[in-house]
């Protein structure tokens, strides 16, 4: 079975994730419905930033998150983003440094139900702090190659 996931964090852990139902793709009109539980989550979970809109947002240029309907919701709401640049996907925090953590966790372990995957998998977002520092130091590496490409997602 396989189990698709939307997870936002930041330095302090996960302030919001979405398990996306079976069936369903990670399009423009599934991308604002998380961004508004995102939103949300925010002032709940982080009011020191929703009280002085100091939160970003940082996302990779997947179709989804760079339509125009998405666009144009983050615009309406003043949700400042932190660009992405071109033909950096090193620089995703979740395909290569969170994912591949959670799925080396749970590796060899079967579940029997999608709830088990559920339950397994959030008691692992522990490892979020990790992929946080990790994606930072690439940032680092990034801005010190005053954003041209660099080869390899290896921290030194």
């Amino acid at each position: 079975m396989k189990v698709m996931l939307v997870v936002c964090f930041d330095w302090q852990g996960v302030i919001h994730y979405d398990f996306i139902p079976r069936g369903q793709t990670v399009n423009k009109e599934f991308y604002v419905a998380v961004l508004k539980h995102l939103r949300e989550a925010v002032h709940r979970k982080r009011p020191q930033l929703w009280t002085n809109q100091n939160w970003v947002l940082h996302h990779d240029n997947a179709p989804a998150q760079s339509a125009f309907l998405v666009r144009n919701f983050l615009l309406k709401n003043e949700t400042t983003v932190v660009p992405q640049p071109p033909y950096s996907p090193n620089l995703s925090p979740t395909d290569f440094l969170l994912f591949p953590k959670l799925k080396s966790t749970l590796k060899g372990r079967h579940f029997n139900t999608f709830y088990e995957i559920q339950k397994n998998s959030t008691k692992e977002f522990a490892i979020l702090k990790e992929a946080f520092q990790g994606w930072q130091k690439l940032w680092e590496r990034c801005v010190a190659s005053e954003g041209n490409y660099f080869e390899g997602d290896k921290l030194e």
